[in-house]
């Protein structure tokens, strides 16, 4: 799944929940009533249970990014796969009782035929995306200002109506700053919310990035 398939442009957080900048991001979606998509790593959801909860508690969508971000789950036997993705799924349902954990992504972007099938063979469609900004790269010449001016760029000039765009909350600060500007402007131009509920899994995985 690229895009939404409707008119809605979706939010998406990877890598966490981090204690320090995921509530940063609740509060900015709080103060402008935005619903958005977490993709948590089972380690840090064990981590930080009430983070989840905080997440679930305001209506935000929970998604599965794997125990540890293993960037070569892919390539996994199957059977080893579905036990990472369950063992994911029990710690966010041991934070949350009732989660609902309607999708899957794969650490870096790296699907494989596998991945997708284990994923929805346990109720997961696999949620890939269409904008990126990468957020998480900054060189070490870079400064942050000039990181945070590329992210806003780049969502700005790429995202359009039905564009799921892929962030990161996990120990990046330079993306809650850029979420200051975007989502003012994004909901000035774009309707935000979460994709519909998932219908038919893809033949095939969506072609791979590095991430």
């Amino acid at each position: 799944m690229r895009t939404t398939g409707t008119e809605t442009v979706s939010l998406t957080f990877d890598d966490g929940p981090d204690p320090v900048q995921t509530p940063k991001i609740l509060a900015l979606l709080e103060e402008h009533q935005v619903t958005a998509m977490f993709c948590v790593v089972g380690e840090q959801v064990r981590r930080h249970p009430d983070i989840v909860r905080d997440i679930a508690a305001a209506g935000h969508a929970l998604c599965n990014h794997t125990w540890n971000h293993s960037l070569t789950i892919g390539k996994d036997d199957p059977d080893e796969i579905r036990k990472d993705l369950i063992r994911t799924n029990d710690a966010i349902r041991a934070a949350v009782p009732d989660a609902k954990i309607p999708y899957f992504r794969a650490p870096g972007g790296n699907f494989t035929d596998r991945l997708v099938r284990t994923a929805y063979a346990e109720g997961m469609t696999s949620l890939y995306w269409e904008v990126d900004p990468r957020d998480w790269e900054r060189s070490a010449s870079q400064t942050g200002e000039s990181h945070v001016d590329k992210i806003i760029r780049e969502v700005t000039d790429n995202v359009r109506p039905g564009s799921i765009v892929l962030s990161h909350d996990f120990a990046q600060p330079d993306t809650v700053e850029a979420y200051e500007t975007l989502l003012p402007r994004l909901r000035e131009n774009f309707t935000l919310g979460l994709p519909p509920g998932p219908t038919s899994p893809p033949a095939t995985a969506p072609a791979s990035t590095t991430q």
